[in-house]
């Protein structure tokens, strides 16, 4: 995925992430990187990110990933969010990254889908840093996929 297609999906599709200053930083068929900075726009009354901008970051951390392989695979497939937990470990301030880096998890699952109907569910991470590498944020997020018709 080229960054300029990231920032448009954005805009039109989830113009609040867009706003709130999300990007894609690094992706690769293994990994996604996504950064987004805390700022006005993103500041909680405690002067650290609100942790719903870092959610926002997170799961497009892994997202970007099934979508990006879904589009390129042959076979029809959806996917939808079933299910999030989240543990933060320090405030959130500066840049920070959220990582997601399960490609080949996410290849094995799609390789599984043949029939229509089929379904199956992964569990992704997607873990956020600060530019110095401390962990602030772990998040694990339940994906179910479908093979369509």
């Amino acid at each position: 995925m080229k960054k300029i297609d990231f920032r448009k999906f954005l805009l039109f599709k989830l113009p609040l992430a867009y706003i709130a200053g999300i990007r894609l930083k690094e992706y690769t068929d293994e990994k996604a990187v996504i950064r987004v900075n805390y700022n006005w726009w993103t500041q909680n009354p405690f002067k650290s990110m609100f942790w719903a901008v870092q959610g926002m970051a997170a799961e497009l951390a892994t997202g970007t990933l099934c979508f990006n392989k879904i589009r390129n695979n042959n076979k029809k497939i959806s996917m939808l969010l079933i299910g999030m937990e989240a543990e933060f470990t320090k405030k959130a301030k500066g840049e920070i990254q959220f990582i997601c880096d399960q490609g080949k998890e996410v290849d094995q699952l799609l390789q599984k889908l043949d029939e229509p109907g089929q379904s199956a569910i992964i569990e992704l991470i997607s873990t956020g840093y600060t530019e110095n590498g401390e962990k602030v944020a772990s998040f694990r997020f339940k994906w179910s996929f479908m093979a369509k018709e």
